[in-house]
């Protein structure tokens, strides 16, 4: 049973990044020289995934475009001799990897844009990867969790200690430990209070699903927020089958928030093989 599909929803607003969003979609904003919703889609491809499938919403047409061929770009790259720029525009959308675009009519919620998906998985496995949240690993954090699919045959979700006041902002996991980075999950809320949460397992921004939580999402009622919440879904698929918690190695980047961004756009820099060692002296140059 492969993962070939991966879901990326993409049809939120962006309200925290204002004015920057107001004329594009947050997972457009660049993390040094790519976009967030790149780093994405490089991660699950990197998975073996083909199938990327975005929900979107209205006046998101530069992602679809930026996965699109642009023939302009590149006759201009190829007339100029620019070959390594040219190889690196096409780099973008290998051969092989196929885009799908669905639209999420109202902004109901994360679970309700995973449902918006369901025509298109049908009865498959699939990833979902939230491109707010840029995780770095190696091996990236999604063939990780694939290897972990590939084992358990079960639902698998990417979680993180997080620290106690911070549960608000996260579905929260508990269960019994199966190793030192599994966990078997018998309990899953959406953003408790500090005393009411679980544990301090917070899951992060991918999911590796079985088809079987669409019907568990279609039967949920509105919860937290007024919104459809794809880990009340989770939780419901838990009385059914095994779902299991993720202790991914890596780095998880909150770019939903100015100062996750920022700290992606510094320490991902530093990192760049040809920007990293001016940009060091640069910050040493400083009088921070």
């Amino acid at each position: 049973m492969l993962v070939n599909k991966a879901i990326f929803p993409v049809a939120g607003l962006g309200t925290r990044f204002l004015p920057a969003t107001k004329a594009q979609p947050k997972e457009m904003l660049p993390v040094v020289d790519k976009p967030l919703i790149q780093y994405a889609v490089e991660e699950a491809y990197a998975a073996g995934i083909r199938q990327m499938i975005f929900v979107n919403g209205r006046n998101k047409r530069a992602i679809p475009d930026h996965f699109d061929t642009a023939y302009e770009l590149e006759a201009e790259l190829e007339a100029a001799n620019k070959h390594d720029l040219l190889k690196l525009v096409q780099s973008i959308k290998p051969d092989d990897m196929e885009c799908i675009y669905i639209r999420q009519p109202k902004a109901l919620g994360l679970g309700h844009a995973v449902l918006c998906a369901q025509s298109v998985v049908v009865n498959e496995p699939f990833a979902v990867l939230l491109a707010d949240d840029l995780m770095v690993g190696e091996p990236p954090i999604m063939k990780q969790m694939v290897e972990q699919f590939e084992d358990w045959k079960a639902s698998i979700l990417a979680v993180q200690e997080v620290p106690a006041e911070h549960t608000r902002r996260y579905g929260i996991v508990a269960g019994a430990a199966v190793n030192d980075k599994l966990v078997d999950v018998t309990h899953m809320v959406e953003k408790p209070a500090p005393e009411e949460a679980p544990s301090r397992l917070g899951v992060a921004g991918r999911y590796i699903l079985t088809h079987d939580v669409f019907d568990e999402i279609r039967r949920q009622p509105r919860g937290v927020g007024g919104e459809i919440q794809l880990t009340d879904g989770i939780a419901g698929l838990l009385r059914r089958q095994k779902v299991f918690a993720y202790r991914y190695e890596g780095k998880r980047y909150d770019c939903g928030s100015k100062e996750g961004f920022l700290q992606a756009n510094v320490e991902l820099a530093l990192q760049h093989p040809q920007l990293g060692a001016g940009f060091r002296e640069y910050l040493k140059s400083l009088e921070l």
